[in-house]
């Protein structure tokens, strides 16, 4: 009821208050959350290690030109395009550099110091929200090409579409490269998004094939977040690869836990080792978020095992360790905590 929700958000007002800026190790306590992979342009207070991990946002560096005639295809591109642009300019500024002048420049001035500063500060990996901004398919884009598109634009005119299209093809391969000699996991949104005019296609995992297949991104690894929802089935094969990891947030607030057990199944008889917890949680209500998605995976995870108990495929001490890889194990491993 209405004076039920007013009196639990003053206890949790209240309780905000008494633990200051140890209110979100308290929460991670509550929840039964050991360590939560944060993405956030910069962590804020109380979020520090060990138990809580930073991902940086890299979207910004994909769009250095003009994109007047993107932030006018929509409402909410204006909105989406409007952040890159600020977030660009906050790295820029962080660097005390005005927008250099040719590409060459830009990587190793902007992309690459800026990119080396986040692994420096904490960072363990680099996210992309590409699905929400174009689609997740890109070619590869030879370095001249991206040269003279950058050349022609730099001084202020809007690119043409298919001449942006391949600088930012050339851009997301070039960091996710630096990515791989960095050591930074590459996370990208996969599946459907959250606003209203989002492009299903666009975020359809399977359009990174050619990325994932790229001969110069076998030392990078990724994860597809959210396992490519609604079409989670897809995820098992591409996880054959063997740089490709991917998580079930985000599924876990949307499916019930009898759903959410099929997705697990089909995952954990396939490469159990490559598929990870997740929340997909926001800012706001993110301690009930949190707890709900833990609680559903829990559930989840105990209906997909016992079937597969139950069908001969698993014994039950199996069954427990697999559920410890899903829960924590394959994380720490990829990420390196201990």
């Amino acid at each position: 009821s209405p004076a039920h929700l007013k009196e639990l958000q003053a206890i949790k007002e209240q309780t905000m208050r008494e633990q200051g800026e140890r209110y979100p190790v308290w929460v991670l306590d509550k929840i039964g959350t050991d360590v939560m992979v944060a993405n956030r342009i910069a962590m804020g207070p109380g979020l520090t290690g060990p138990r809580f991990r930073w991902v940086s946002y890299e979207d910004a560096f994909m769009y250095p030109l003009n994109n007047s005639e993107l932030l006018a295809r929509s409402p909410v591109d204006e909105f989406l395009f409007k952040r890159e642009d600020a977030l660009l300019t906050r790295y820029l500024k962080n660097l005390a550099i005005e927008q250099p002048k040719t590409l060459d420049e830009y990587l190793s001035q902007v992309v690459t110091p800026t990119m080396e500063r986040q692994k420096s500060a904490g960072a363990i990996g680099i996210k992309f929200e590409m699905a929400y901004l174009r689609s997740l398919e890109t070619r590869k884009v030879a370095l001249d090409d991206a040269r003279q598109v950058y050349a022609k634009y730099v001084a202020g005119a809007a690119p043409d579409p298919a001449d942006y299209t391949r600088l930012q093809d050339f851009l997301f391969r070039y960091m996710a490269k630096e990515a791989g000699r960095l050591g930074l996991t590459v996370h990208i949104h996969t599946g459907g998004g959250g606003t209203y005019n989002f492009n299903l296609g666009w975020g359809d995992p399977v359009r990174l094939d050619s990325a994932l297949n790229d001969p110069d991104l076998r030392k990078t690894t990724f994860v597809l977040l959210h396992g490519g929802i609604p079409n989670p089935q897809n995820i098992s094969y591409l996880m054959s690869k063997p740089n490709v990891y991917a998580d079930f947030s985000f599924q876990d607030l949307v499916l019930p836990p009898r759903a959410l057990s099929a997705v697990l199944r089909q995952w954990m008889e396939a490469y159990p080792e490559k598929a990870m917890f997740g929340t997909d949680i926001g800012p706001d209500n993110w301690e009930e978020q949190g707890w709900v998605a833990g609680e559903t995976t829990r559930e989840a995870l105990a209906i997909a095992l016992t079937g597969m108990m139950r069908d001969g495929e698993i014994t039950r001490p199996k069954a427990l360790e697999l559920a410890r890889m899903v829960m924590r194990e394959n994380a720490m491993k990829l990420y390196g905590i201990h």
